[in-house]
């Protein structure tokens, strides 16, 4: 096995283990499009960055909700994703809340509030409140 195989594996378990389909539902929308564009994404963000040492996966799931919100509304199909994940990951709807309600000084207000909005959707969805 190379070192980019072992990243991806590593990746891939990282990805599946809050995200369960993920390989398949990036595949199904995107690799006909951008074919490898899946792997790419699941070696590079999960094989190389999500699973480095130094932080738990909560906190770098929360790093991730906050960075999402303040990039604003835009965001938001990714932000539902990482609130999704940081449930997952053991963080509770009030910490998710108050993280997204700190980037209203760095985002802005309207950012927030898309933000709250999203992770609201997926609480609901979740039945997490």
């Amino acid at each position: 096995m190379t070192a980019a195989d072992d990243t991806y594996e590593r990746g891939l378990a990282a990805a599946e283990a809050t995200n369960p389909g993920i390989k398949d539902a990036l595949a199904a929308r995107y690799d006909a499009l951008l074919p490898g564009f899946s792997k790419s994404l699941i070696e590079v963000a999960y094989g190389h960055f999500y699973t480095r040492p130094g932080l738990d996966d909560k906190t770098r799931y929360l790093s991730t909700v906050a960075a999402l919100t303040a990039l604003g509304g835009q965001t938001a199909p990714q932000l539902k994703i990482h609130v999704k994940n940081s449930l997952n990951a053991g963080a509770t709807p009030e910490e998710i809340a108050e993280v997204i309600h700190q980037m209203a000084l760095y985002g802005g207000f309207p950012a927030m509030i898309n933000a709250l909005n999203a992770a609201i959707e997926v609480f609901d969805a979740e039945d997490a409140t």
